[in-house]
């Protein structure tokens, strides 16, 4: 049974609408029941009140979407069930009582949600009171649904944000259920999952192999359409797409397009140049687009899902005039995404775009999805930087020869400097040297590395600050900007003592470690003391280099008895800790190149 952050599993939806409310000052319980109504109930007198609701699980839907300018109550059943009768027709009396021009009952389309909302609203009608319903069924997932019909989904949100516009706007019932019945009828959503949901001390509803993926499944763990090999998030997009707009899926959603382009989707900055889409004429459909994260998906897999989105429709001719990207339905922690497409024209559109207090609608901008947006021009770079002339002769000769041994020294020891940072980091530290010997690597392919210092150095920097990564990276570039300003002008051997001194006091001033913190620092610290000795008269270069390489690998070797006082390793127990640190490892391996 998967482990699940909840006080007591009976009373997990009891739990979480009170925590809604009780960080919404904009909310109010219903007495005696699992009912979430508008704190300024006497504000909808003369107003058509907007109720909703289903079973607990989908949060922030439906209760999220509460406020002026949405829904007026929410009734919350248990977990994945049904609300009762009982408090469906409470809500509607406390509604009704507040002085509501007619209800309306937003009801997503499953048979136990259909059956207790219709039977509050015929008991409510018996009382007198003026109560419609709208059923939303966008699910676009069945070649040929059965009599239950179209389950709803995500789509609802939608209807919820166009009702709760007009009813704000002092609409009348006969007229918010005539537009938001056509509203729903041009919206369609697909779900995608790459794992199972589970209802707290329950077990998962269904398995997915580790290499499947499920299309068209319900927010509840229904079965899909169809299980599949995992695919590339572009591939996975135009699948659900093809699927929602097939003209023989009988629950597809008819979406005109433009002018079609020789592909659907094309990723950015495709490297086969037969992918780069034309330019389009917008002559198709106008739509509403939302990304709807399921639960468990991880925010950069939604943000990659959504541009996907995005350029697929445009490469339809389709006009995305407005983009949601969020979690707005979900199911528990399931691992999933569903794309919901509704056909607007302007009215809709103004409709979507106007004010709610509803804490989980975003504040999306006004202004169309498009991936053509201008990109902003990069800045110069300032007068003071130090200007990179490849070098010529010998001196760059021996500056590449000297590159080339760090960039094989690092390679080779690429999987040893992983292994050492899986015991205190995230195991990358290998991966994060060897992107920076790649990229040096492809810096002198380009062209020849100048020879001064100041300058080598200058650009080297600039080198691991762009493609290095990670902390290491920018740490090596303060180290390397600070020592060449300190060469500028300098080549004598006590200058790069200096430099060395210099590029130790910037990583000290802004990565805040210490020497004896366990970092990369201790081996740096250590060469340094060493080469102080360059600074006597007469000193021998190499046979300094050599005394501060001894001293850098000993340092090294003794982080692997300290204490972590810098860096991830400090948030690791010490006993933990049994290998020397890989970034010192790393140093030391530098320098060694260096003196070979």
């Amino acid at each position: 049974v998967p482990k699940k952050l909840v006080t007591t599993v009976s009373g997990c939806a009891d739990d979480a609408v009170a925590g809604l409310v009780a960080c919404s000052p904009g909310l109010r319980l219903l007495q005696g029941h699992r009912v979430v109504l508008r704190s300024d109930l006497p504000a909808i007198r003369g107003r058509v009140a907007l109720l909703s609701g289903g079973g607990s699980g989908h949060e922030p839907a439906h209760a999220g979407y509460i406020g002026k300018g949405m829904l007026t109550g929410v009734v919350a059943g248990a977990m994945f069930a049904s609300p009762s009768v009982g408090s469906v027709l409470a809500a509607i009396r406390a509604v009704a009582q507040a002085g509501a021009a007619g209800i309306l009952l937003i009801v997503m389309n499953y048979t136990g949600d259909r059956l207790n909302f219709g039977m509050a609203l015929e008991r409510a009608r018996a009382e007198g009171a003026d109560v419609r319903m709208v059923v939303v069924g966008d699910d676009c997932a069945f070649a040929a649904p059965g009599k239950a019909g179209r389950r709803g989904i995500c789509g609802t949100i939608l209807i919820h944000k166009v009702a709760g516009a007009l009813a704000e706007a002092g609409a009348s019932l006969d007229e918010i259920v005539e537009k938001v019945t056509a509203a729903a009828k041009a919206t369609g959503t697909l779900g995608l999952s790459l794992s199972p949901c589970s209802i707290p001390g329950s077990k998962p509803s269904f398995q997915l192999a580790e290499d499947e993926m499920e299309l068209g499944l319900g927010i509840h763990g229904e079965a899909g359409v169809r299980r599949m090999k995992v695919l590339p998030a572009d591939k996975a997009v135009e699948t659900m797409l093809q699927h929602m707009t097939d003209p023989s899926n009988a629950s597809h959603l008819s979406l005109p397009p433009g002018e079609p382009p020789p592909t659907l989707c094309a990723p950015p900055n495709p490297s086969d140049p037969s992918l780069i889409l034309p330019h389009l004429h917008p002559a198709g459909s106008s739509v509403v687009l939302v990304v709807n994260n399921l639960g468990g998906l991880s925010c950069l897999e939604l943000g990659i899902v959504a541009g996907a989105a995005v350029r697929c429709l445009e490469s339809r001719g389709i006009h995305i005039a407005r983009a949601l990207m969020g979690s707005f339905m979900t199911a528990l922690e399931m691992a999933g995404v569903s794309l919901t497409l509704m056909q607007v024209d302007e009215e809709l559109v103004g409709l979507i775009d106007a004010k709610t207090t509803a804490m989980a609608w975003p504040n999306i901008p006004t202004g169309p999805a498009t991936t053509q947006r201008e990109e902003v021009p990069a800045p110069t770079e300032g007068p003071g930087k130090l200007q990179d002339e490849p070098g010529i002769g010998p001196g760059t000769a021996r500056v590449v020869r000297v590159l080339e041994r760090v960039c094989s020294t690092l390679l080779d020891i690429w999987d040893k400097l992983n292994e050492l940072d899986r015991g205190a980091g995230d195991g990358d530290c290998g991966d994060t040297h060897v992107r920076a010997a790649q990229a040096i690597k492809e810096w002198m392919h380009s062209r020849p590395p100048p020879a001064a210092p100041a300058q080598l150095l200058s650009s080297l920097a600039d080198v691991l600050l762009e493609q290095m990564g990670g902390s290491s990276g920018v740490l090596y570039g303060l180290f390397l900007t600070a020592a060449a300003r300190s060469l500028q002008g300098r080549s004598d051997s006590p200058a790069w003592a200096d430099a060395m001194d210099a590029g130790i006091e910037a990583m000290q001033r802004y990565g805040g470690a210490a020497p004896g913190d366990r970092t990369m620092l201790d081996s740096l610290y250590a060469a340094a003391q060493a080469l102080h000795s360059l600074r006597t008269p007469g000193a021998d270069p190499l046979q300094v280099l050599e005394a501060a390489v001894q001293s850098a690998e000993a340092a090294a070797e003794a982080t692997r008895h300290m204490e972590a006082g810098a860096g991830r390793a400090s948030y690791i127990r010490s006993s933990r800790l049994e290998q020397p640190d890989p970034g010192a490892v790393a140093v030391a391996a530098v320098l060694g190149a260096v003196l070979d």
